[in-house]
């Protein structure tokens, strides 16, 4: 059996503890931006699942409600809830789908978004500052870092037993 030199046994520890220190920050930044949504969500009289439904339209664009449940990790039954509850406040609207008359979409009121932005506007602010600080050979290894994050992340939710919302 092969022993480990001082040196070996000094880089395996850095090692584990950098691993350690980047799951706590990961850990930390999802407390820290779920508790941002719910104090904006509160501000707005929106719940955390309403946020993420109009992030996901705001990236995917105008989606059916079983596309949009489905992205937004929801059972579809649970849909028409939210969407009654975003169409009241002004967030959505649902039109008819102009290549299938019988669908329907759902597309976010961008009138309301200056109105969402400006309560996320110092994380925006601060990140900006954050990664300005960056050359850009770093920025593209942290983008690639946080991609491989949502990948694992994807996969996790791909590979959890049962459906959402069961």
């Amino acid at each position: 059996m092969e022993s480990v030199t001082p040196e070996r046994a000094e880089a395996i520890r850095r090692r584990q503890q950098s691993t350690a220190e980047i799951r706590d920050a990961l850990r930390e930044l999802r407390l820290q931006l779920a508790l941002l949504n719910y104090r904006v969500g509160s501000q707005l009289d929106l719940k955390d699942v309403d946020l993420d439904c109009l992030d996901v339209l705001d990236a995917h664009g105008p989606l059916g409600p079983s596309e949009l449940a489905r992205r937004a990790g929801l059972h579809p039954a649970t849909m028409t809830g939210i969407l009654d509850r975003l169409e009241r406040g002004g967030w959505i609207a649902r039109e008819r789908d102009p290549s299938d008359r019988r669908a329907i979409l759902v597309r976010a009121v961008r009138d309301r978004y200056p109105q969402l932005l400006s309560l996320y506007s110092v994380l925006s602010r601060s990140m900006n500052k954050l990664l300005a600080d960056y050359a850009d050979a770093e920025l593209e290894l942290i983008a690639d870092f946080m991609r491989r994050c949502v990948d694992a992340s994807r996969n996790a939710n791909d590979e959890f037993p049962g459906e959402p919302g069961s």
